[in-house]
């Protein structure tokens, strides 16, 4: 019998895909993701379940889509008894480790994973305080006006350090102590099969970068490109304003991009550092290694930050798989997939059952030969409530389906959003009204919403937000202590003058 292979998962937060180069980026932010792509092959149109973390990372683990599991925002926590491939591969003989990041919600930090090791930045409770970053508090996020009426994670860019450096060190630290004992351990003949996931903060927001990765990359970062979508939705148009970000001068987005660059490129060394402790330990001649990210970043683009939309730069996410002797080196796949395609892919690749109700397909086919039958269509979910932070004052109901050159996008109470991306990759023109496409726009609003009901996942999370109240009360009064938390102090967070 085969002895399946060992699993490492790379998984990074908030990594435009566009800024690596091998994704065309000629900055050089990351030389040891390229070297991984170089080995393996690098899927050009892969995406994300849900353009923000929780939901999309909590789809991933289960193959789901966020409104069959009722996991929509940052504090929606995904029910213990859904199988995630965690659990199937346990279920087969696997070690499953989980170091670091992993951004669940409530008692269960494991979900399937035998072992957890460090945690993340913020508490596993609502109402409880979260993580300290000093003089970056805010500035993770879509958190309201800062210093001018402009928001916090502009007005607080350029060299210094977040906290969340901080976590990413201690995360790598200790995937690679754990991956040299797990060296030592087949060296003495224990052949059991391990998947290690590796959860990262960067280059997540703080757009703050420790200053020689920063002046790395200082007077080199382009301004954005793209400009604002014509007609442009109401929505966004609502959310940029809601964001304060259109106040931000030429500076101070070149501060903020220049550090984006600097915390990816500080990502790919702790990546090449773990990649280094695989080698090391003798365990990368049968490791199927995978690199994503859990949603994208607009840095500027449109005048848009953060994630929270559909435009490619938001949903879209890096993705590459190398698999020494099974996957071509060097290759490109151009097939529609998504984050959770990954969990089925695991499985496949370790000969265990699937998951059952799981959406996610293998991707191990089309990675060997793109031509391999496969069908070009994903979707991707954003729905907030009036309690979640970092997602609006005003809740949205929206819903996106990447079908072969088209993305369509259902914003519920208003116009829908169409872009034809073989035509248009910049998605610069919406054809969300344009009579000529009225019938693209009604097959497509036809396959979208079939099985999701908008007005049925408004009640439901309109419900959802009552009971957290409660929760978030209950933790502020009872301060439960985190289990998976990395505690971070202010003085881990500073900024240049």
């Amino acid at each position: 019998m085969t002895r399946p292979p060992d699993i490492l998962f790379l998984f990074s937060d908030q990594h435009a895909r566009d800024v690596a180069g091998c994704y065309g980026d000629p900055l050089g932010a990351t030389p040891h993701l390229d070297a991984l792509a170089g080995r393996g092959v690098t899927f050009t149109d892969a995406y994300c379940p849900a353009p923000i973390c929780t939901p999309s990372r909590m789809s991933l683990l289960t193959g789901r889509w966020p409104h069959e599991q009722s996991c929509w925002t940052l504090e929606d926590g995904l029910a213990s008894d859904l199988p995630t491939f965690a659990h199937g591969l346990g279920a087969v003989g696997y070690r499953t480790i989980s170091v670091g990041r992993m951004h669940s919600v409530g008692p269960d930090q494991h979900h399937g994973f035998a072992e957890r090791i460090g945690g993340d930045a913020g508490p596993n409770w609502l109402g409880v305080a979260r993580q300290r970053l000093g003089p970056l508090a805010g500035a993770q996020g879509p958190s309201g006006p800062g210093p001018g009426g402009l928001a916090r994670s502009l007005a607080c860019a350029g060299p210094g350090q977040s906290g969340y450096e901080v976590v990413d060190e201690a995360t790598a630290a200790a995937a690679c102590e754990r991956l040299a004992a797990l060296g030592r351990a087949r060296a003495a003949g224990d052949d059991t099969p391990f998947m290690m996931q590796v959860g990262f903060l960067l280059p997540h927001c703080p757009f703050v970068a420790r200053p020689a990765d920063y002046a790395r990359f200082a007077g080199r970062v382009p301004p954005p490109r793209l400009p604002r979508s014509q007609p442009e939705h109401p929505w966004i148009a609502g959310w940029r304003e809601e964001g304060c970000t259109g106040g931000a001068t030429a500076v101070q987005v070149d501060r903020a991009r220049t550090a984006y660059w600097g915390l990816v490129h500080a990502l790919d060394a702790r990546i090449g550092r773990i990649l280094a402790a695989l080698g090391g330990s003798g365990l990368d001649r049968d490791t199927l290694i995978v690199y994503a990210s859990d949603h994208g970043e607009q840095a500027g683009e449109r005048g848009l930050w953060w994630k929270n939309t559909f435009y490619e730069q938001s949903v879209g996410v890096p993705l590459v798989l190398a698999w020494p002797g099974r996957l071509p080196p060097g290759a490109r796949c151009p097939r529609v997939a998504n984050l959770a395609d990954l969990g089925a892919t695991f499985l496949a690749a370790a000969g265990a059952p699937p998951l059952p109700r799981s959406r996610g397909r293998s991707l191990l086919g089309v990675a060997a030969d793109p031509a391999a039958p496969w069908e070009d269509a994903t979707f991707s979910e954003y729905v907030t409530d009036s309690a979640s932070p970092w997602t609006g004052r005003v809740p949205t109901t929206q819903r996106m389906l990447r079908a072969g050159r088209w993305k369509y996008v259902h914003v519920e109470g208003t116009r829908p959003m169409l872009f034809d991306l073989a035509a248009d990759p910049g998605e610069a023109v919406d054809l969300g009204d344009s009579e000529a496409h009225a019938e693209v726009r009604r097959s497509l609003a036809a396959r979208l919403l079939a099985g999701w009901d908008a007005a049925a996942i408004r009640r439901e999370v309109d419900a959802r937000t009552a009971e957290k109240r409660i929760l978030r009360d209950w933790g502020a009064r009872t301060r439960p202590p985190s289990t998976a938390q990395h505690l971070l102090e202010d003085a881990d967070s500073w900024l240049d003058s």
